[in-house]
């Protein structure tokens, strides 16, 4: 192929206007109307010469062809047309004595006759005409594929959307009272109500008596200001059943800032309200009337000793006395560890564990004095975001020395921080090791067969998987036991 310019290009370069210089490909003999032709078109475009066939599979924007090549290249060029990706011109140029011997069949092949000579204008018009025909088809092409893309990923949005787990509905707020405009199959599994039912209508239809007004209150004031609010609230089916919610609802921002819709996530948390308030039953039990009755049955003891010359009470005395001390100090147990668990992680600074360690190790050194504690801690600060984490460590030391039969308890604990920001701890002591069937049940959870006695090495477990880190133990009766804590770090600042 001779060249008019050393540059190359694509059809792909020319796709969009102004990218690069039209490609002009003239498809003619070597002679003057081919120089005449290249140095017509050279300022404007990109002009390169060929005769040979395989050169019409090239990249180009238009394609001029001699009168006298046109007839050996005409099937080529029906299939370039045919497999181009987009409108791809051809143009046939006639001298002027020849052109009555043009046939109308011509025209199946090019898209534009041109007779030879003709004016510099006229010429250079006639082309661009043709290419801006390309470029406006390739424009086209790539809106529809854009286009296509766009819709398929509504399409996979939708369907996400329609086989959610979790109802989903979006509000419009620039309609009267800021109605339901799209509601999920799930939204109907749960609230019973078709969705067309919804349509138009405000969330609050699924409110009724029992529903709090405090929650209301929440949810209508964060809505209000465009604000991303959370509740659980009490919410009615169809049918009238009284079901809980969780409500997540976000503000939908256009391109400029403005909020042009409400998306509401609702999951039925029912089971999970009843757990709740079993658990707060329990916890009222365990707190009062276990208590109380507890108190009576160490009154009646006493009096039971009264009956007695001293040295004289029946044995059984003493061991209803420490079942009932045992029970108590059960009872503050589990409140306790309630309480731990329940702590939120909203500490504004972190808490450090170099410094909460060195805390518990001189605590529990005054406490067990026949004890030998040491730690290996890092000198720079070693911040967690983990809510109960301080009363999870000291349970785990003081196991290894309250469970110790050794003459001397030892302890040591160490701690690492990784480049990746975790942080490790291993506590380990010289112990007989924790039974086999603890750890068992850390692993597997309790069964009406195997159930643990230490309720400590339980609200490690909890206080650890909270803060979204591990925790695992191994033990040997002739080494003792190794606990192992990593949890996630929290930067100096952050």
């Amino acid at each position: 192929m001779s060249h008019h310019s050393d540059e190359t290009a694509s059809a792909g370069d020319s796709d969009t206007p102004g990218d690069a210089e039209p490609r002009v490909l003239l498809f003619m003999q070597s002679g003057r109307n081919r120089d005449l032709l290249s140095e017509t078109l050279a300022d404007e475009y990109r002009v390169e010469t060929t005769t040979d066939v395989a050169d019409l599979e090239t990249d180009f924007d238009c394609c001029l062809v001699g009168h006298t090549e046109f007839s050996r290249v005409s099937t080529t060029i029906e299939s370039e047309r045919e497999s181009a990706e987009h409108f791809l011109p051809f143009v046939l140029l006639v001298p002027s004595n020849d052109a009555h011997t043009i046939g109308t069949s011509v025209w199946e092949y090019v898209d534009d006759v041109i007779e030879i000579p003709t004016a510099k204008a006229a010429l250079r018009s006639r082309l661009d005409n043709q290419i801006e025909r390309r470029q406006t088809a390739a424009e086209l092409a790539a809106q529809s594929r854009e286009l296509e893309r766009v819709v398929a990923d509504l399409r996979l949005k939708e369907r996400a959307m329609e086989e959610a787990t979790i109802g989903i509905v979006i509000t419009d707020p620039s309609q009267d009272d800021n109605p339901i405009v799209y509601a999920n199959e799930r939204f109907e599994d749960i609230t019973g109500y078709d969705r067309t039912e919804a349509f138009g209508r405000n969330c609050r239809f699924l409110q009724g008596e029992d529903t709090d007004p405090e929650t209301r209150r929440v949810l209508r004031e964060h809505i209000d200001a465009a604000e991303p609010v959370s509740v659980d609230i009490v919410n009615y089916r169809k049918t009238g059943e009284r079901i809980w919610q969780n409500i997540d609802v976000s503000p939908v921002h256009d391109e400029g800032g403005d909020v042009t819709n409400f998306v509401g996530f609702q999951t039925e948390i029912t089971d999970r309200k009843l757990k709740e308030r079993r658990l707060d039953v329990l916890n009222r039990v365990l707190s009062h009337n276990l208590k109380n009755k507890m108190n009576v049955i160490e009154g009646h003891v006493e009096l039971l000793r009264d009956e007695f010359a001293d040295g004289d009470e029946p044995e059984s005395l003493d061991i209803v006395t420490e079942a009932a001390i045992n029970l108590m100090g059960l009872a503050e147990s589990v409140q306790e560890i309630e309480r731990i668990i329940s702590l939120d992680g909203s500490s504004p600074t972190g808490i450090d564990l170099t410094e909460d360690i060195l805390r518990i190790v001189d605590m529990l050194g005054d406490h067990y004095p026949d004890a030998e504690i040491t730690t290996t801690l890092p000198d720079e600060a070693c911040l967690v975001q983990a809510p109960g984490i301080v009363a999870a460590l000291e349970e785990a030391i003081e196991n290894g020395i309250k469970h110790n039969d050794a003459p001397t308890p030892r302890v040591s604990v160490w701690m690492e921080k990784r480049d990746d920001g975790w942080i490790d701890i291993e506590i380990e002591d010289n112990g007989p090791g924790i039974p086999e069937h603890e750890i068992t049940v850390l692993k597997g959870g309790e069964t009406p067969l195997e159930h643990a006695e230490r309720l400590g090495l339980w609200m490690i477990y909890w206080v650890i998987t909270k803060a979204g880190g591990r925790f695992s133990i191994s033990t040997d009766e002739s080494s003792g036991s190794v606990v192992e804590i990593s949890v996630p770090g929290r930067e100096v600042g952050s």
